[in-house]
């Protein structure tokens, strides 16, 4: 798959395509502190099949995505270069990044599946700049804004803890066998994780860029910061459709439920015995939920 690059200011965010050019322009977004190679490949060519052209990216300060160093010939004022680290960074420059993704695909607005902190970041969109966005769906998300004292009693206590118990050390073998343990928290035992594919997906991300404990917090710190404007989330307008696994062992089901009664219309999915990601088995029932709820081209 050829990566390709949105230019925001002094930030290349690196991105993805699956699927027609001519297909409906849908964005995924993913969850805190991952890159986007761990939205699967077989995910984005479902959606693809169902009919959409498809893209993934990298959050600024994550996997390919890169400053640019000043006087380059590769982008407009500089060529990308590695600077760690990238923080900090504002939430309305998480925004922007979005917005440099659809200007360079060419899409004037999109559908976007955003899944986790990607659900929160795609809200503010909405609220922000409804005119770039089609429909929403929400997948394991909280209602924005993210630092609400209200979205406290919707974490559970492995949400709280954040990472495994045990210590990792430096190594590239420790630091991958974290990033799969990390995501191991995210299943269930219903769909526990499909460990061949976390362990390949781990070593490639490690690859594309070394894990940071200082990552999730500044991505977590920039949404936090952003704001509902007045009227809240009954502002979003886009058809949205709120989906939740009743076995997420991160975040309550009670949370879709808070989050779709305050979207004006929304419809809610909620998921027997899945997670807090989309595990395989359940792929083509959302899709065809984001399919219908979507349109016809």
């Amino acid at each position: 798959m050829t990566v390709s690059t949105a230019v925001n200011n002094e930030v290349a965010i690196a991105y993805e395509t699956f699927g027609d050019p001519g297909g409906r322009p849908l964005l995924l977004l993913n969850g805190i502190d991952l890159q986007m190679v761990w939205l699967p490949d077989d995910l984005c060519e479902l959606l693809a099949e169902l009919g959409f052209h498809v893209a993934r990216f990298d959050y600024r300060d994550s996997g390919l995505s890169v400053r640019v160093a000043p006087g380059g010939a590769d982008a407009p004022g500089g060529a990308p270069v590695q600077v760690p680290p990238e923080g900090p960074y504002r939430g309305e420059e998480l925004i922007a990044d979005v917005l440099a993704v659809l200007d360079t695909l060419g899409w004037s607005s999109a559908h976007l599946l955003g899944m986790s902190l990607g659900a929160g970041i795609a809200q503010h969109l909405a609220l922000r700049h409804p005119a770039r966005v089609r429909s929403l769906a929400l997948v394991g998300g909280l209602r924005m804004p993210i630092g609400a004292v209200a979205n406290l009693r919707h974490l559970r206590a492995r949400f709280l803890l954040g990472t495994p118990a045990r210590r990792y050390g430096p190594d590239r073998g420790e630091q991958e066998r974290r990033l799969v343990d990390v995501y191991r928290l995210a299943c269930s035992s219903a769909h526990p994780l499909e460990e061949e594919w976390a362990r390949a997906t781990a070593a490639l991300a490690y690859e594309r860029r070394p894990p940071s404990a200082a990552v999730p917090r500044r991505q977590l710190a920039a949404v936090r910061e952003l704001t509902v404007p007045a009227g809240g989330l009954a502002g979003i307008t886009a058809p949205t459709l709120v989906v939740h696994g009743e076995a997420d062992p991160l975040i309550r089901p009670s949370a879709a439920r808070v989050l779709s009664r305050a979207i004006p219309g929304s419809r809610l999915m909620l998921l027997p015995g899945m997670g807090h990601v989309l595990p395989r088995p359940l792929w083509p029932v959302v899709g065809e939920a984001i399919d219908r709820q979507s349109g016809p081209a």
